[in-house]
């Protein structure tokens, strides 16, 4: 299942404080619905994540019935990004091959 989806960067000081592009609520649906054969625990769904010309491997994180797609440091530095900033994220699901 391949995904794009646009948001805005959050942040979220949670245990780890990292930054994050929400999910819209459509999108995690329908990510919900598939979640069962890609998941590898606790509700996290393994993804291929590209803004930009950056790619990297994460794992999408469920948060009040949406997911987190979570934006590195250094995916952040390579694509110029600040918080608040509106991205297009595109996911392909599943575990790297």
């Amino acid at each position: 299942m391949e995904l794009e989806l646009s948001g805005e960067i959050v942040w979220w000081r949670g245990p780890s404080p990292y930054h994050y592009v929400p999910v819209p609520a459509e999108q995690s649906a329908a990510l919900r619905a598939v979640a069962s054969q890609v998941t590898y625990g606790w509700g996290v769904v393994p993804v291929l994540a590209t803004i930009g010309g950056t790619a990297w491997e994460t794992s999408l994180f469920p948060r009040d019935g949406r997911y987190l797609v979570p934006v590195k440091v250094a995916v952040r530095r390579a694509e110029g990004l600040e918080l608040g900033d509106t991205v297009t994220v595109r996911l392909v699901l599943g575990p790297a091959r």
